[in-house]
């Protein structure tokens, strides 16, 4: 059962995160910066987390040993949305996504490599399968869009390694032991930092926003984007472990082009097309396979 609810959190974080890529190119196309973009998400989204955490009454004792484990994922996944910013901004997002979810793949890799976790012909297939849908889901928007093109591809391939590494941390460190909120919260606010000191010293600071229009931006990729997605993305690494729950993450990109053709009304394309039903029977493979090994 527990494995079962992972896999369902897994699903609410992948497609929840699948609209940080819509609501980071709005900020960055008014003006922002990297750092005042990821600034603004990850610190409301610790805000966010610290008044849930307030109201669950939480524990956030965790210790010096803790800390230090912590601190490493939080620089992980601030390296994960900064490399993606950095990708957005010199190349398509369509090319910076489908080299994103290459991190599925370096995920099993790693697990069955190092961590001798079962390997699984289902599994890999699956993994196959959303790589591909992927690809076809974003093929719409492959074509270079100005800025360095060297720059963006490094960026985007240290976003698969950053990820599949803070994956695989949230499970195989003392992280683990660690409440899911108070994790999140030590992550979160710990990258805000790190952010808003590279604003800081390494830009022109970190605007005050005013603006509404702008501030419904920030909460969109603040709320469901980055709070919503990486709260249930710790709790799903604990339950369904990293392998299954990086493979969910196919669901991103569908996200990204549903977002696209019923807000934007972007074209529907027999690759958008293509691409859904393998990341359907992608996923679905993984929920057979689940389905047999607790029946």
């Amino acid at each position: 059962m527990n494995r079962i609810k992972g896999i369902l959190y897994a699903a609410v974080s992948s497609a929840t995160f699948g609209l940080a890529p819509f609501f980071s190119i709005s900020l960055l196309a008014i003006g922002y910066s990297s750092f005042e973009v990821l600034t603004y998400r990850w610190g409301v989204a610790t805000v966010v987390l610290l008044v849930f955490a307030f109201l669950t009454k939480c524990d956030f004792h965790i210790g010096y040993k803790n800390f230090k484990t912590i601190f490493g994922l939080s620089l992980l996944r601030a390296l994960t949305s900064f490399s993606l910013v950095i990708a957005y901004q010199n190349i398509a997002s369509g090319v910076a996504s489908i080299i994103h979810f290459m991190y599925p793949l370096a995920v099993a890799v790693t697990m069955a490599v190092f961590f001798r976790e079962k390997k699984s012909i289902v599994t890999f297939a699956a993994i196959v399968l959303s790589l591909v849908g992927a690809s076809f889901l974003s093929s719409g928007n492959i074509e270079y869009n100005g800025g360095n093109r060297m720059v963006g591809l490094i960026a985007a391939c240290i976003s698969v390694f950053s990820y599949a590494g803070y994956i695989i941390g949230i499970r195989k460190t003392r992280a683990v032991e660690v409440n899911s909120t108070v994790l999140t919260c030590y992550v979160m606010g710990l990258g805000a930092l790190l952010f808003l000191l590279g604003g800081l010293f390494y830009d022109k600071g970190v605007r005050w926003e005013t603006n509404v229009i702008t501030w419904l931006y920030i909460g969109g990729l603040a709320l469901p984007a980055t709070a919503i997605s990486n709260i249930t993305l710790v709790k799903a690494v604990k339950l369904a472990g990293p392998t299954l729950t990086s493979l969910l993450g196919a669901l991103e990109p569908l996200t990204a082009v549903l977002v696209g053709v019923f807000v934007f009304n972007e074209l529907f394309t027999t690759y958008s097309a293509l691409g859904i039903i393998l990341v359907v029977i992608s996923v679905s493979l993984v929920l057979f396979q689940q389905k047999r090994t607790y029946t």
